[in-house]
């Protein structure tokens, strides 16, 4: 039976791990490395790192960072923040991530990804699309850590990214992020059933059963979250934590 990836995503704000509530209200977590070396021992499947503010500074996420990564990471890794070149994406690798997360601009030069998918190939080249809803309804998909709106629906945007090469896609709600309170499931069912590459849940989870329905409700290939695995529960008491292969029935 097919098992979903278990993802845990890690926020990074000035290299210290952090967590927000609606891509807002950042509160420090500790140390980046501290958790990669948990997550070791915990086994997870894979991590994200996110550089939350490199695009908006206009600066790549710290290639010394992604080598401490490497050196101590157990688990194939992927990291995001600032990518804007092929050479950038050439450093990451080279400093020992197996994949890219490209956000910000995927959106404002959607060419690159056809360009980046082509030099790395496709399962390097991961896109997330954050989505939130319009002011007159409808959703959107925004740039830029949630602050800049684009022209894209999020069905639309998922559908050119694939179009382009991209070999996986992370779709997160905005609103939901950090909630604990559930997937956006019909969000992430539109995108499964609108794409044949995997998709990759993310924003809401606040217990295992939130995994289980993202996966068998939802469709999603990847199971990702940040604060089911750095808060002990919805009190938000910082624990870095991963389930075991049998605490999540698929």
């Amino acid at each position: 039976m097919f098992r979903p990836r278990i993802i845990p995503v890690l926020l990074l704000k000035d290299l210290a791990l952090v967590k927000s509530i609606g891509f807002k209200n950042y509160k420090y977590i500790g140390d980046s490395i501290n958790a990669v070396k948990i997550f070791n021992d915990l086994r997870a499947d894979e991590l994200v790192f996110l550089d939350i503010t490199a695009s908006k500074e206009d600066r790549l996420i710290s290639l010394d960072f992604v080598k401490d990564v490497g050196e101590e990471a157990n688990m194939p890794f992927a990291v995001g923040g600032g990518i804007r070149s092929i050479e950038d994406i050439r450093k990451i690798i080279s400093a020992g991530a197996e994949k890219v997360v490209i956000n910000s601009y995927a959106a404002q030069n959607p060419e690159f990804i056809k360009e980046a998918s082509q030099t790395f190939g496709s399962s390097t080249i991961v896109v997330c699309i954050d989505v939130k809803k319009k002011l007159f309804g409808g959703l959107q998909t925004w740039i830029l850590n949630g602050t800049k709106s684009t022209k894209y629906s999020p069905i639309d945007f998922a559908k050119l990214m694939e179009e382009k090469g991209a070999g996986e896609i992370i779709i997160q709600s905005i609103e939901k992020d950090g909630s604990m309170e559930g997937y956006d499931l019909g969000l992430i069912k539109s995108i499964s059933e609108a794409v044949k590459i995997p998709v990759v849940a993310l924003g809401g989870a606040g217990k295992l059963k939130d995994l289980e329905d993202a996966f068998h409700l939802s469709y999603a290939n990847g199971l990702a979250a940040g604060s089911l695995f750095v808060y002990q529960s919805k009190k938000r008491g910082v624990l870095i934590n991963y389930p075991s292969k049998n605490e999540v029935k698929f």
